[in-house]
């Protein structure tokens, strides 16, 4: 089977945290839907169609994808799979068996289709999704089950029921979990998988009575910590006296404390003190300072919206956190209000006040106000220093992408900055005593 995943113009949805990767790159239960797809289907040749600023970090790391690879298109039958479909397990073993004839439909969005090679030419690199649904008014359309990704809370509110699904395709499991001597488990043995390699202190607790639990390859667990399933924690992550609500996945090498809830810390995040986390997705090289707390409910109960680029979006949801993306650092005791977005490369920077609900990329909130960061040179500095911590480096690939979105973004951040800076005029002034 040759397969290609495609992002549609719908990924530019999940901004801040679809900003550096295309949006079938992002957690949701143990897999991205690139893994899930590739470890469920016997792939002979993969690609990718994505954004042309994506390209040169994602072939990067990626070295034997496809992408944007016309003449690859044209070589051979290729299933055609949406990035912001989240597939049943069933949906996924039925693609096997794809026809020519038909097209998969979810919502209102084409879920899968398999191109012909002479097909191939229909499709350009900045408009293939609008190839790809002519070509879908020529088959029969087919409504499949799964899940259609639209923002990022999505991704975070099927978080937990991925998990469940993903458990069934777990590859590491625990030989005998009388062996591990240090685990308490709360609830049925047989639903925590746990890599032979993971380092589990005395008086951890799995708590697996709301679902399973998988600790992957070099994770440390330190004593005091509490997981409750669904859960997934990744590769070489850290848990230091956390508390680990149900719904939560953990990428690779995390170090992480205090309480996350319902979230997805997509990997190489550093929350290691005390802090509440819940309802949110937080990207790569991201560090929660001590005592970073987020609100993930109003007290009014009411539905939040998020400022995803800095316009509101209406969730139809109650329960909703922060999203933040690749390489913010926030300062001590932040409070971030519910439904919050942030973007890549900012520094916040508390004032013992709610953080503003939108903080946009390449941006610092620094003494109330929020201000340009317009020495892109620093910035990178600074993600040198965070990624030799963890034994990497910034590329020349990821430097030129984050220039790229500083371009990209420079519209949003100049509104926002003005914005604050009215409401920062029209307060009134401080009130003094004779």
């Amino acid at each position: 089977m040759r397969l290609a995943i495609f992002e549609d113009k719908s990924a530019l949805q999940f901004a801040p945290i679809s900003l550096m990767r295309p949006v079938f790159e992002l957690l949701c239960g143990q897999y991205t839907c690139r893994e899930r797809l590739l470890n469920s289907l016997s792939c002979e040749e993969w690609g990718v169609l994505i954004r042309p600023v994506l390209s040169e970090i994602y072939s990067e790391q990626f070295p034997d994808a496809r992408i944007n690879d016309a003449i690859w298109l044209n070589e051979g039958q290729t299933l055609l799979i949406n990035g912001r479909w989240l597939p049943s397990n069933k949906a996924i073993s039925q693609l096997a068996e794809v026809s020519s004839d038909t097209v998969g439909i979810i919502g209102n969005s084409v879920a899968y289709l398999l191109l012909e090679p002479e097909e191939s030419t229909l499709l350009t690199t900045d408009a293939w999704d609008n190839a790809i649904n002519k070509i879908a008014e020529t088959r029969r359309a087919v409504h499949v089950e799964g899940v259609e990704l639209q923002h990022p809370w999505d991704l975070v509110n099927q978080n937990r029921h991925q998990l469940l699904a993903d458990f069934s395709l777990c590859q590491n499991s625990i030989e005998s979990t009388s062996d591990a001597a240090n685990l308490t488990i709360v609830g049925a043995p047989d639903l925590v998988q746990l890599s032979t390699s993971a380092e589990i202190d005395p008086f951890v607790v799995l708590d697996t009575r709301n679902g399973p639990i998988v600790i992957e390859d070099n994770a440390k667990i330190q004593a005091f910590t509490r997981i409750e399933g669904p859960a997934y924690i990744g590769r070489g992550t850290q848990l230091f006296r956390a508390n680990i609500r149900s719904g939560t996945s953990v990428g690779p090498h995390c170090r992480l404390g205090g309480e996350i809830e319902e979230s997805i810390v997509h990997g190489y995040v550093n929350k290691y003190h005390e802090g509440f986390l819940g309802h949110s997705y937080i990207c790569p090289w991201v560090n929660l300072g001590a005592q970073t707390n987020n609100s993930d409910l109003k007290n009014d109960y009411s539905d939040v919206k998020v400022p995803l680029s800095g316009v509101p979006i209406e969730t139809h949801l109650v329960k909703v956190g922060c999203y933040i993306g690749d390489h913010t650092k926030t300062g001590l005791n932040s409070l971030f209000n519910t439904g919050t977005s942030v973007g890549v490369m900012c520094m916040v920077l508390p004032t013992g006040e709610l953080l503003p609900k939108h903080i946009p990329s390449f941006s610092r909130f620094w003494l109330g106000r929020i201000e340009n960061q317009v020495d892109i040179s620093e910035l990178f500095q600074l993600a040198e220093v965070t990624m030799k911590r963890r034994g990497l480096k910034l590329t020349a690939a990821q430097r030129k992408l984050l220039i790229a979105l500083a371009d990209e973004t420079a519209e949003e951040r100049e509104q926002a900055i003005c914005w604050w800076e009215q409401k920062c005029q029209a307060r009134p002034a401080p009130h003094t005593t004779p």
